[in-house]
């Protein structure tokens, strides 16, 4: 890092402070103000956000270091905006019809408090061991490579950058609420994307160009079936990414997280209206055509540098100390000064977007779905507090988990897919029934998230223990429980879900159509096909076709 570097870092946190004073001078008056903005987000602040808010470490340090070490296995997970679309088209209007604030608000309306109560907590717990552990993870590790600063003050380098960071966010969340989350996204999505585009037009330049690329990456076999690196579509032999489970699986983690989570449906919440909410969510999924192109590929390519032996700039041979340490090597390798500088300012800008959006995510879950409850007549402003508090508990708990998850996985995006893995399944298939079928009432939809919640945390127990004790025997449990291909597992836990919720749904006694109107597909009221109707033009349909387009184009070609 050079001094140019540090004055372009400056200016961008001086545009971030400007942003921020901003949004803490426009007054937030109850809790509704704070955590959704005001409900008066536009497209542009709704696609932004959604795609700063998912681009976070994970990508950065986890999908790069996927493509370094497997190559384009993970792109399924990527290529995701037809999964967007399904956001868009079929979930935004039951969403923006019910008025509710959070998922499991929705939940309890469609079904029960008691459905309400378990989602929060399956959220809860996916937040500690997904978002918070791998985000703080992945920012210690990426400064800590692309400074090049092993210690300081005689502490590991990792842990003050980590914990710095959470600081830094968590300070402009707490000011700013779901305002600040969303506006600094504005700034922070050109910033990231510019920075990333840079990487891998100098990446591919010091390689020899993408036929370079493809041709290493294309000798490298993956697998004994004989897969190749730039391979989408792989063998049903391969043990870790068998072509129908990586469809399945990645198919079904992509519904609970684009159509049911809380962290990023709440950007849809935040709109001034349905017209405004789909139109952002088409803006999403195009802007989440790029993550591939921006991370994954560089990863490949830093793969290729390695394999062919590039001399860098600074006349070092290109390596790695390992696959997630490939984005933030090829920062601290490749980039001429200022250009290092903006792409620390795009790191920056994932790392805080997608903590600032875990903040707030969590503060609202547990205020709204646990506090509030027990306490209803709590004054608004005492809610942001307990909120606030509540998320400081779930950080701490997610830095303690941080070394139980490097003992699990050895690729950061691998374990991220892996846990949600166990935890998408349940939840996925109780939304699914709610929302497409009449009949799911609420005994059902409640048997399906607790047995998701059972088999899901049995699983992950398993994969914990059998992880450190390898020379554990084998037994039935273990073969079902570890063994068991993750994404065949996934699948067919997806499936059980399913069929606990329709069998529990057939032996209890149907809900009343009163209380689901306008939540499930075919009791929408006149009015809301109205609003439905009006909040749509053929612009909105030329878009969703387009993507679709280039996600077709793009399986036929890594295929």
């Amino acid at each position: 890092m050079q001094s140019l570097d540090y004055v372009v870092i400056g200016l961008f946190a001086a545009a971030l402070i400007g942003i921020v004073v901003w949004v803490i001078k426009q007054k937030s008056n109850d809790s509704a103000d704070y955590f959704l903005g005001g409900k008066d987000a536009t497209w542009i602040a709704i696609g932004s956000s959604i795609f700063a808010s998912n681009i976070g470490s994970e990508h950065l340090i986890g999908l790069a270091g996927a493509g370094a070490s497997s190559g384009m296995a993970m792109a399924h997970w990527e290529m995701q905006g037809w999964m967007i679309l399904i956001l868009a088209w079929f979930f935004v209007p039951f969403y923006t019809h019910s008025m509710v604030y959070t998922m499991p608000e929705f939940l309890e309306k469609r079904y029960n408090p008691q459905c309400r109560t378990i989602l929060s907590v399956i959220s809860l717990i996916s937040y500690v061991l997904t978002k918070v552990a791998v985000t703080v993870y992945a920012g210690g590790l990426v400064f800590q490579q692309v400074f090049g600063i092993k210690e300081l003050w005689g502490i590991d380098f990792f842990w003050i950058a980590a914990i710095g960071l959470v600081i830094i966010t968590a300070i402009y969340t707490i000011l700013g609420g779901m305002r600040s989350v969303l506006y600094t996204s504005v700034l922070q999505t050109p910033i990231l994307l510019l920075g990333s585009l840079i990487i891998l037009v100098l990446g591919l330049r010091a390689l020899g160009g993408w036929d370079q690329m493809m041709e290493i990456c294309g000798a490298t076999p993956v697998n004994e079936a004989g897969d190749k690196m730039t391979n989408l579509i792989r063998s049903l032999k391969d043990p870790n990414f068998p072509w129908l489970g990586a469809l399945i699986g990645s198919a079904v983690i992509g519904f609970w997280y684009w159509c049911t989570d809380q962290f990023i449906v709440q950007r849809i919440l935040s709109a001034k209206n349905l017209k405004e909410a789909r139109r952002g969510t088409i803006f999403g999924a195009y802007l989440k055509l790029l993550p591939v192109f921006l991370f994954l590929i560089p990863g490949m390519i830093a793969f290729a540098l390695q394999a062919k032996g590039i001399t860098m700039p600074n006349g070092e041979v290109f390596r790695m100390p390992s696959a997630d340490a490939a984005f933030p090597t090829l920062v601290a390798k490749l980039l001429p000064a200022g250009v290092k500088g903006l792409i620390v300012c795009g790191i920056l800008a994932a790392l805080m977007s997608s903590l600032a959006s875990l903040f707030n995510s969590s503060a609202m879950l547990f205020t709204i779905d646990f506090y509030k409850r027990l306490r209803p007549k709590t004054p608004e402003k005492q809610l942001v507090t307990i909120g606030q508090v509540a998320t400081v508990v779930i950080v701490v708990l997610g830095i303690l988990w941080i070394p139980i998850m490097r003992s699990v996985g050895d690729v950061l995006y691998t374990y991220l897919q892996d846990v949600q893995s166990v935890l998408a399944p349940g939840i996925a298939a109780t939304f699914l029934l709610g929302v497409c079928w009449k009949r799911a009432s609420a005994k059902g939809g409640q048997a399906g998230l607790i047995a998701g919640l059972i088999i899901g945390l049995t699983r992950l127990g398993a994969k914990v223990y059998y992880s450190n004790v390898p020379e554990a025997h084998s037994s039935l449990f273990k073969s079902v429980f570890f063994d068991f291909n993750w994404l065949y597992f996934c699948g067919c836990m997806f499936v059980v879900c399913l069929a606990i919720v329709a069998i529990v749904s057939l032996a209890d006694k149907a809900p009343e159509l009163s209380k689901i109107q306008g939540l499930v597909m075919g009791t929408e009221t006149e009015e809301q096909k109205r609003i439905n109707r009006e909040s749509t033009n053929r612009w909105d349909y030329i878009h969703s076709i387009i993507i679709l387009a280039i996600t077709v184009m793009f399986y036929i070609y890594f295929w």
